[in-house]
């Protein structure tokens, strides 16, 4: 009696999980010198998920082909990831910024509003968009743009979320960077927003 299996519509075959692995394999044999690279134990940032740490940098076998894979813990929302080294970078994974940055994205929260008069759907997707660019600058603009909701009830419950969101992953890489308590650098950056 013979099996018949189909794939699910939208499904993946091991053929096309080995192709893939295979594809990604010979790009991991064409290296490009990374000029800072990954570290266990460093404090990364990923751009959709916001602070990690990396566990280990070790070769998995996937799909029958080796591949050498960075694994990211992010104790916040208790995930792991684990991500091919030689797509980490255009996957949106970095380490945590410099002090020069982080001072440059205080400049912009401290700044006037930008008030757009287009759609809010539109500027919730915009800003959206930048709080998962990972980018802090950007996320400091969302702080800037959004910072009236920081002591009140002005604005929408998705005007307050989407400002919750860009202030926690502030907060959480400024603070990996200043060895500092979250909580402390919330407080110091609210007073910035209060007093801007």
């Amino acid at each position: 009696m013979s099996t018949f299996r189909t794939t699910p519509k939208g499904g993946v075959t091991d053929a096309m999980a080995r192709t893939a692995a295979a594809t990604t394999a010979a790009q991991a044999k064409t290296k490009i010198k990374d000029d800072d690279p990954f570290q266990e134990g460093d404090a990364i940032v990923y751009a959709a998920h916001g602070v990690g740490r990396v566990d280990r940098i070790g070769v998995d076998e996937i799909a029958g082909t080796k591949l050498e894979v960075i694994q990211i813990s992010f104790p916040g929302n208790q995930m792991t990831l684990r991500i091919p080294l030689t797509k980490a970078r255009k996957a949106g994974l970095r380490k945590i910024v410099s002090r020069e940055i982080v001072d440059k994205a205080m400049a912009i929260i401290k700044g006037k509003p930008h008030v757009s008069k287009g759609m809010w759907a539109r500027r919730a997707v915009a800003y959206q968009e930048k709080i998962n660019s990972g980018d802090l600058v950007q996320i400091a603009e969302v702080l800037r743009d959004l910072r009236r909701n920081v002591d009140s009830l002005d604005g929408s419950f998705s005007e307050r979320k989407l400002f919750e969101a860009a202030q926690e992953r502030f907060v959480a890489e400024v603070a990996v960077l200043e060895k500092k308590d979250p909580a402390d650098v919330l407080s110091s950056l609210t007073e910035v927003m209060k007093a801007a």
